[in-house]
């Protein structure tokens, strides 16, 4: 950061703090000097001010100091900036002035805030990323730990064979967002933990993300062995030895990293099982002091807040009691408890034998637990009965919140504009109320078209770009140009399909009958066409044969260049995407879609959905804001279930969706498309943001933690 204060002069030079402070990614005000900055320059970095700020010129640099317009700008920029810092306006602190002193840590395996900061791979960090975020928009006194992993997930690769292939890129640090955090000699602060016998030690990163911080570990250190220092090179890529080192580095490294940073949180929140071994290491910092193991996991349980997003038992990190007794030999001696009862903790019978379960370890030792929507919940409670046998199923002590998406960051532009125009430009700081939506109706119809055709026509323009970039690059050769999106009509109605590439999200359902979706894709009065993109997980052989299946049909010159395969999908392609397609489809196997929420970017933009109702579309869906496929039923064969459910698709396909989009008025306007576009907005916005979320994890568990603990401590 030094050197780019340097280079950076005195009249913008809070430039450079702002540039590290993650806050600009979701602030259009903050986004929009950058880009006044130096426009070419902003979109060759992809929205990277940390790089761009490194290859930018001085004689820019200069200019922009000089230029009375920027300087404007620039200052009215700083201005919100520091009054959002303050904080003092904040609901959090409006709301519970007593507690603004009080931490809440959250602990996540993945956080996914912009696309200059790759350490996630799908939904789990994305959800992440925006749960930080909106504490950050509410003032709550939140911290993130996470890894920094400088190989992130991994760089998709589609060759012309269509077989997905992984390459791994080395993340240049010093272009990110991050910087190192330094002890009082000026140092690199480090943390330690044994594993295995070893001693491993970690940096600690930190992220500044609005208000509050997020740290990351990092054991690419130099006192490492140099299998220690591969720890947390790259998400999800190891086996399940390397799973469980990283688990127990973010857990207990991530407690002791706090420690050392002078943090002393009054909650614990994880973000999944990953994390779990956290709540060993609290309890062993309290047995030092004295207490007995009952009495210091009574104390933890109270401050620990567990959310699980896996419906399916095979989702859930479970080891193997040898390899658990492997790294944590010894450890049961400072809880104060036996072998045996320290196995029991995590103690569940899987498919292959007894192991130590993540998801049971936090279960058993969270004071309040929850899963990510109403219907996840069910199953959650459904799933884990065994945890608690004298309870009935829906006594279970496992709730529900549904994930929402962080409004700011994956709203457009243009419909932020239509919102301030017709709604009012306060209306992002009550978007959570349902009444404030009611003023869309005053929105015509025919700027909502016009700003949706002009976002679909950014998608096109952004998909031909890229793949000419790429050709120039010489990273494409021809089947690669035809088949990412350089064929796709503005005109034709576009339906989108992003997410991972899992079975169970059946991603080729659609193709079902091929000659039915043919007939569909190729009328010449009313075209259809499907965009394509995600990654499956490197080992997933059959996900990667989903890809390879859709690759090849896009090549197939039978379908008329109507499907497309965009390669390497990341947060920053999912903008376009869920801001330009007419249709946002989702067709899991129900009910294993715990929440999703892709489809609930897209709603937020007036893209309809056109989904199973499963995850939260159950609670989403209210028959005028977009499409169910099917009904609620499950069929215990499977063939019978995907034959039932494509049927529904191509019958909703043919039946409504394609005669409304194409069903125009003498000014070319299809009002009845319209209209579902305004109510998507209207009903799901309120209840799908982050912002609904956040303050339902403060009222329902933050606050009740804190004070349960506060009031134990009392006694």
């Amino acid at each position: 950061m030094n050197h780019l204060n340097d280079k950076v002069p005195d009249k913008i030079g809070r430039i450079t703090e702002l540039a590290y402070n993650l806050w600009w990614s979701w602030t259009p005000e903050a986004r929009g000097l950058f880009r006044r900055l130096d426009y070419p320059l902003w979109r060759k970095t992809l929205h990277n001010p940390v790089q761009m700020l490194q290859e930018i010129s001085p004689l820019k640099l200069q200019e922009a100091a000089q230029d009375s317009t920027f300087l404007r700008h620039y200052n009215k920029v700083m201005m919100l900036f520091d009054e959002t810092m303050q904080n003092h306006d904040s609901w959090f602190y409006q709301t519970y002035p007593e507690l603004a002193g009080k931490t809440i840590a959250y602990f996540s395996f993945e956080f996914g805030l912009h696309s200059s900061l790759p350490i996630y791979s799908g939904g789990l960090g994305i959800l992440s990323g925006d749960h930080a975020k909106e504490a950050s928009d509410l003032g709550l006194p939140f911290v993130g730990v996470g890894f920094m992993y400088p190989q992130g997930y991994f760089r998709q690769r589609i060759p012309s064979h269509g077989w997905q292939e992984a390459v791994y890129q080395q993340l240049d640090i010093s272009q990110a967002p991050v910087l190192p955090v330094l002890n009082g000699d000026g140092h690199e602060m480090r943390v330690s933990i044994n594993l295995g016998g070893r001693t491993v030690s970690a940096r600690i990163w930190h992220v500044q993300v609005g208000r509050n911080p997020l740290y990351l570990l990092d054991t690419d250190v130099d006192e490492n062995e140099p299998w220690d220092r591969e720890l947390s090179a790259r998400l999800y890529s190891g086996d399940s030895e390397t799973r469980i080192r990283q688990e127990i580095m973010l857990g207990i490294g991530g407690v002791r990293a706090l420690r050392a940073l002078g943090i002393n949180p009054s909650a614990w929140h994880m973000n999944e099982g990953h994390s779990a071994f956290l709540i060993l290491e609290c309890i062993r910092e309290l047995v030092a002091q004295g207490k007995s193991f009952e009495e210091a996991s009574a104390i933890v349980k109270r401050q620990s807040i567990f959310t699980t997003h896996t419906p399916v038992p095979a989702g859930h990190d479970a080891f193997g009691f040898q390899m658990v007794e492997q790294y944590f030999n010894g450890f049961w001696d400072e809880l104060g408890i036996s072998r045996e009862q320290f196995l029991s903790l995590g103690g569940h019978e899987e498919e292959w034998g007894m192991a130590f379960n993540m998801t049971v370890l936090a279960l058993r030792l969270s004071g309040q637990s929850n899963g990510v929507s109403k219907l996840h919940g069910k199953i959650s409670r459904e799933m884990w009965q065994e945890v608690w046998p004298d309870k009935p199923v829906d006594e279970v002590p496992i709730s529900s919140i549904t994930n929402g998406v962080h409004v700011p960051t994956w709203i457009a532009g243009e419909v932020h504009n239509i919102f301030d125009k017709y709604i009012g430009p306060g209306w992002l700081e009550q978007h959570d109320n349902p009444a404030v939506w009611q003023r869309l109706a005053e929105a015509p119809d025919d700027e909502m078209w016009e700003v949706h055709l002009a976002l679909k026509r950014k998608l096109m323009g952004f998909l031909r770009e890229r793949v000419r970039r790429r050709w120039v690059a010489g990273t494409n050769d021809p089947t690669q140009v035809l088949t990412s999106g350089t064929l796709l009509d503005p005109e034709a109605l576009t339906i989108g399909f992003a997410r991972r590439f899992a079975t169970y999200k059946r991603a080729t359902l659609i193709f079902r009958d091929i000659e039915r979706l043919q007939r569909i894709l190729l009328d010449i009065h009313r075209p259809v066409q499907i965009v394509f993109a995600g990654k499956a997980h490197p080992a997933d052989e059959p996900g990667k044969s989903l890809i390879q299946h859709i690759y090849n049909l896009a090549k197939h010159n039978q379908l008329g260049g109507r499907i497309a395969f965009i390669e390497d999908y990341d947060m920053h392609m999912a903008r376009y995407l869920t801001q330009g397609v007419d249709v946002w489809l989702n067709n899991p196997r129900r009910p294993r879609e715990a929440s999703g929420t892709s489809g609930m970017k897209a709603a937020i933009n007036g893209i309809p959905n056109l989904s199973i109702l499963d995850g939260w579309w159950v609670e989403g869906y209210n028959g005028a804001n977009g499409w169910a496929i099917g009904d609620e039923r499950e069929f215990d064969n499977h063939e019978l279930q995907d034959e039932y459910d494509a049927n529904f698709i191509y019958q909703v396909l043919e039946e409504e969706i394609v005669p409304l989009y194409y069903s125009r008025d003498r000014d070319g306007i299809p009002r009845g498309w319209v209209e579902i576009m305004r109510e998507c907005i209207r009903s799901n916005t309120p209840m799908f943001g982050t912002r609904r979320m956040i303050k339902e994890y403060t009222t329902e568990l933050y606050v009740k933690a804190i004070l349960a603990n506060e009031a134990a401590q009392a006694k």
